[in-house]
């Protein structure tokens, strides 16, 4: 267990030697482990972890989160409409919104809780059909039906880019995308290629693996 507190501090420090311009927090994936695997950077005092299941949050995460009410959990992977409201009690963050279904879904428990919680809108930045996310050219009009008609607190755009060697070209992209809407914050970049992320105003970075190990 000593081992996941090492890997957190070297990417933290690395993080710190990449000088970024505006803070840069990161959303330790958590998914598939269990809470005494990851209770140790809990007890470190980290509070942004991530999850990709509605149903494995809530059972994970919701005693916990009950006692400590500095934790924040963040939804980072594809949310199916009808797990929506559920994933509105338990979730702090919202990394996939890509749907008008998905933002007036929120928008109802918004309104109907008296609560509000954040929002990153997911874009398909390399344009694939088998990934989620708003087609860059819906992408304006999208995020003007969420902040103007339901009134979601947007925080930024959200991008997985294809797996190729244009890595760096996507995430320029993204950044670009992100600044034209004159958002503050930024969620991209994982395991593999957080370091390139921030070079290019990343905010949230998602890292899972390097943190928690390999999973099963």
């Amino acid at each position: 267990m000593d081992n996941i507190l090492e890997n957190f501090k070297k990417i933290k420090s690395n993080i710190e030697e990449l000088k970024p311009q505006k803070p840069v927090y990161v959303v330790a994936v958590s998914k598939t482990f269990n809470l005494n695997h990851i209770k140790p950077l809990i007890d470190f005092g980290h509070e942004h972890f991530g999850e990709n299941k509605v149903q494995e949050a809530m059972s994970k995460w919701k005693m916990i989160k009950e006692e400590n009410s500095k934790l924040k959990l963040h939804m980072v992977g594809k949310l199916q409409s009808n797990k929506a409201k559920s994933a509105f009690q338990i979730f702090d963050y919202i990394h996939s919104l890509d749907s008008q279904k998905l933002a007036d879904i929120f928008s109802k428990c918004e309104k109907e809780n008296s609560k509000k919680i954040s929002y990153f809108i997911q874009v398909n930045i390399g344009n694939e059909s088998q990934k989620s996310g708003i087609k860059i050219e819906e992408l304006e009009s999208f995020y003007n039906y969420c902040t103007k008609q339901n009134n979601l607190n947007v925080l930024g755009l959200m991008a997985i880019p294809p797996n190729n060697s244009y890595t760096k070209k996507y995430f320029e992209h993204l950044n670009d995308l992100n600044k034209s809407l004159g958002l503050e914050q930024l969620s991209m970049g994982m395991s593999s290629d957080y370091h390139l992320a921030i070079k290019y105003n990343a905010t949230f970075v998602r890292i899972g693996s390097l943190i928690f190990g390999s999973r099963s």
